[in-house]
């Protein structure tokens, strides 16, 4: 039996809910949410999870972010659909050479870079 000294550290669950950004064969990116992303891939890839990349096949994940629940994941969804085309290139090239340690999130303000989220987020009127 461990002692309180020795407590075993835990590793939080997974994240149930990622936003992912496909790469069609048009050059063009599609922004999604789900929960089985292996699921949602093989959907994607038989023509049958959307009308924009039916057209534009054969897909490839190029992005993933995991969010923890669903509501914050529609958000960041919503935050990349909003972002111009460079911006979201910027937002893969920082996923394929940026940090790979663990605990590096970009789902964060804090540790996003700053293409991905403005420093003053415009104000709702």
């Amino acid at each position: 039996m461990p002692s309180l000294n020795t407590a075993v550290r835990r590793r939080p669950p997974p994240s149930p809910w990622l936003v992912y950004i496909l790469r069609c064969r048009d050059g063009s990116l599609y922004t999604g949410i789900t929960n089985d992303l292996p699921k949602r891939l093989q959907a994607h890839g038989t023509g049958k999870a959307s009308r924009y990349t039916r057209s534009r096949l054969p897909v490839r994940l190029a992005y993933q972010e995991p969010q923890p629940t669903k509501s914050l994941a529609l958000k960041r969804e919503a935050a990349i659909k909003a972002l111009p085309r460079a911006a979201k290139l910027r937002l893969l090239a920082v996923k394929q050479t940026g940090p790979r340690s663990k605990g590096y999130n970009l789902a964060s303000p804090g540790n996003s870079p700053a293409c991905c989220f403005p420093s003053n987020p415009p104000s709702r009127p």
